[in-house]
């Protein structure tokens, strides 16, 4: 099964859906709609909304983080995996580059993973190294640390998806050699067998995926598909990339 998630950062208000309603009606008529599935995460203003009116639907909604507590507490602003359960969503993403550079240390995102979990919510969990630390030759190292340091064997693998974002990939058009990232894939798929003791769960590329590039992505097997930031943001983009990847 691939992935294609959609990561709509700041970006969205209610009639936004018209876009998600043209993703939705390609993907119910691709014939090859059984191979992957869909996932949109915009911002918390719009989950209930959204997974209201895609409930019986074919595109499936995600925040894109959440708070490291589980259920309710006094944190200003803050929202927890059990509120996004409640409100509808399904999936989300935790660990993105924008929130650990703001803040999130491996401690706070062990518990996001660990509560959002436990609330049924599938994780896309973010890892990726900087330009300096790639420079450096640290890329293996750094996945590494952020892999061990936050998931652990007790997590529910079937639960959990890695997207691989290099940083300095993002909204930069810039993107990994193709025999630099299937190396790095391999990479991360034997230290999650390594913490699991089994299969690995599903890894993904974000990083400036668009509808010219991806047929690049689709040579590398071991990618099981893509976290896709600007070009998830219209329909065309985001269904080219589908297309492309089918092709």
């Amino acid at each position: 099964m691939r992935y294609f998630i959609g990561n709509w950062k700041m970006f969205g208000v209610p009639k936004s859906v018209n876009i998600l309603n043209k993703i939705n009606s390609y993907y119910s008529r691709d014939k090859n709609r059984n191979k992957y599935r869909v996932v949109i995460t915009p911002p918390y203003t719009l989950i209930e909304s959204y997974s209201r009116h895609f409930k019986n639907k074919r595109v499936t909604i995600g925040a894109q983080n959440c708070y490291q507590k589980e259920h309710f507490s006094s944190n200003t602003a803050a929202i927890s995996p059990y509120m996004l359960k409640s409100v509808g969503a399904n999936y989300t993403l935790v660990g993105h580059s924008d929130n650990r550079g703001e803040g999130d240390t491996d401690p706070m995102l062990k518990d996001k993973v660990r509560y959002a979990i436990k609330n049924n919510l599938k994780v896309v969990f973010c890892i990726g190294e900087n330009k300096i630390e790639k420079k450096n030759k640290k890329t293996l190292s750094v996945l590494k640390k952020q892999l061990t340091r936050v998931l652990e064997k007790k997590f529910d693998k079937n639960k959990l998806i890695i997207a691989y974002e290099p940083i300095w990939s993002i909204g930069t058009g810039k993107i990994p050699l193709a025999k630099e990232l299937k190396k790095t894939t391999i990479y991360i798929k034997k230290i999650l067998k390594e913490i699991f003791k089994k299969d690995s769960p599903p890894v993904l590329y974000g990083g400036s995926v668009d509808g010219s590039n991806v047929e690049m992505f689709k040579e590398i097997k071991e990618i099981d598909g893509f976290l896709i930031g600007g070009a998830s943001k219209t329909s065309k983009k985001f269904i080219d990339i589908i297309k492309n990847y089918y092709r």
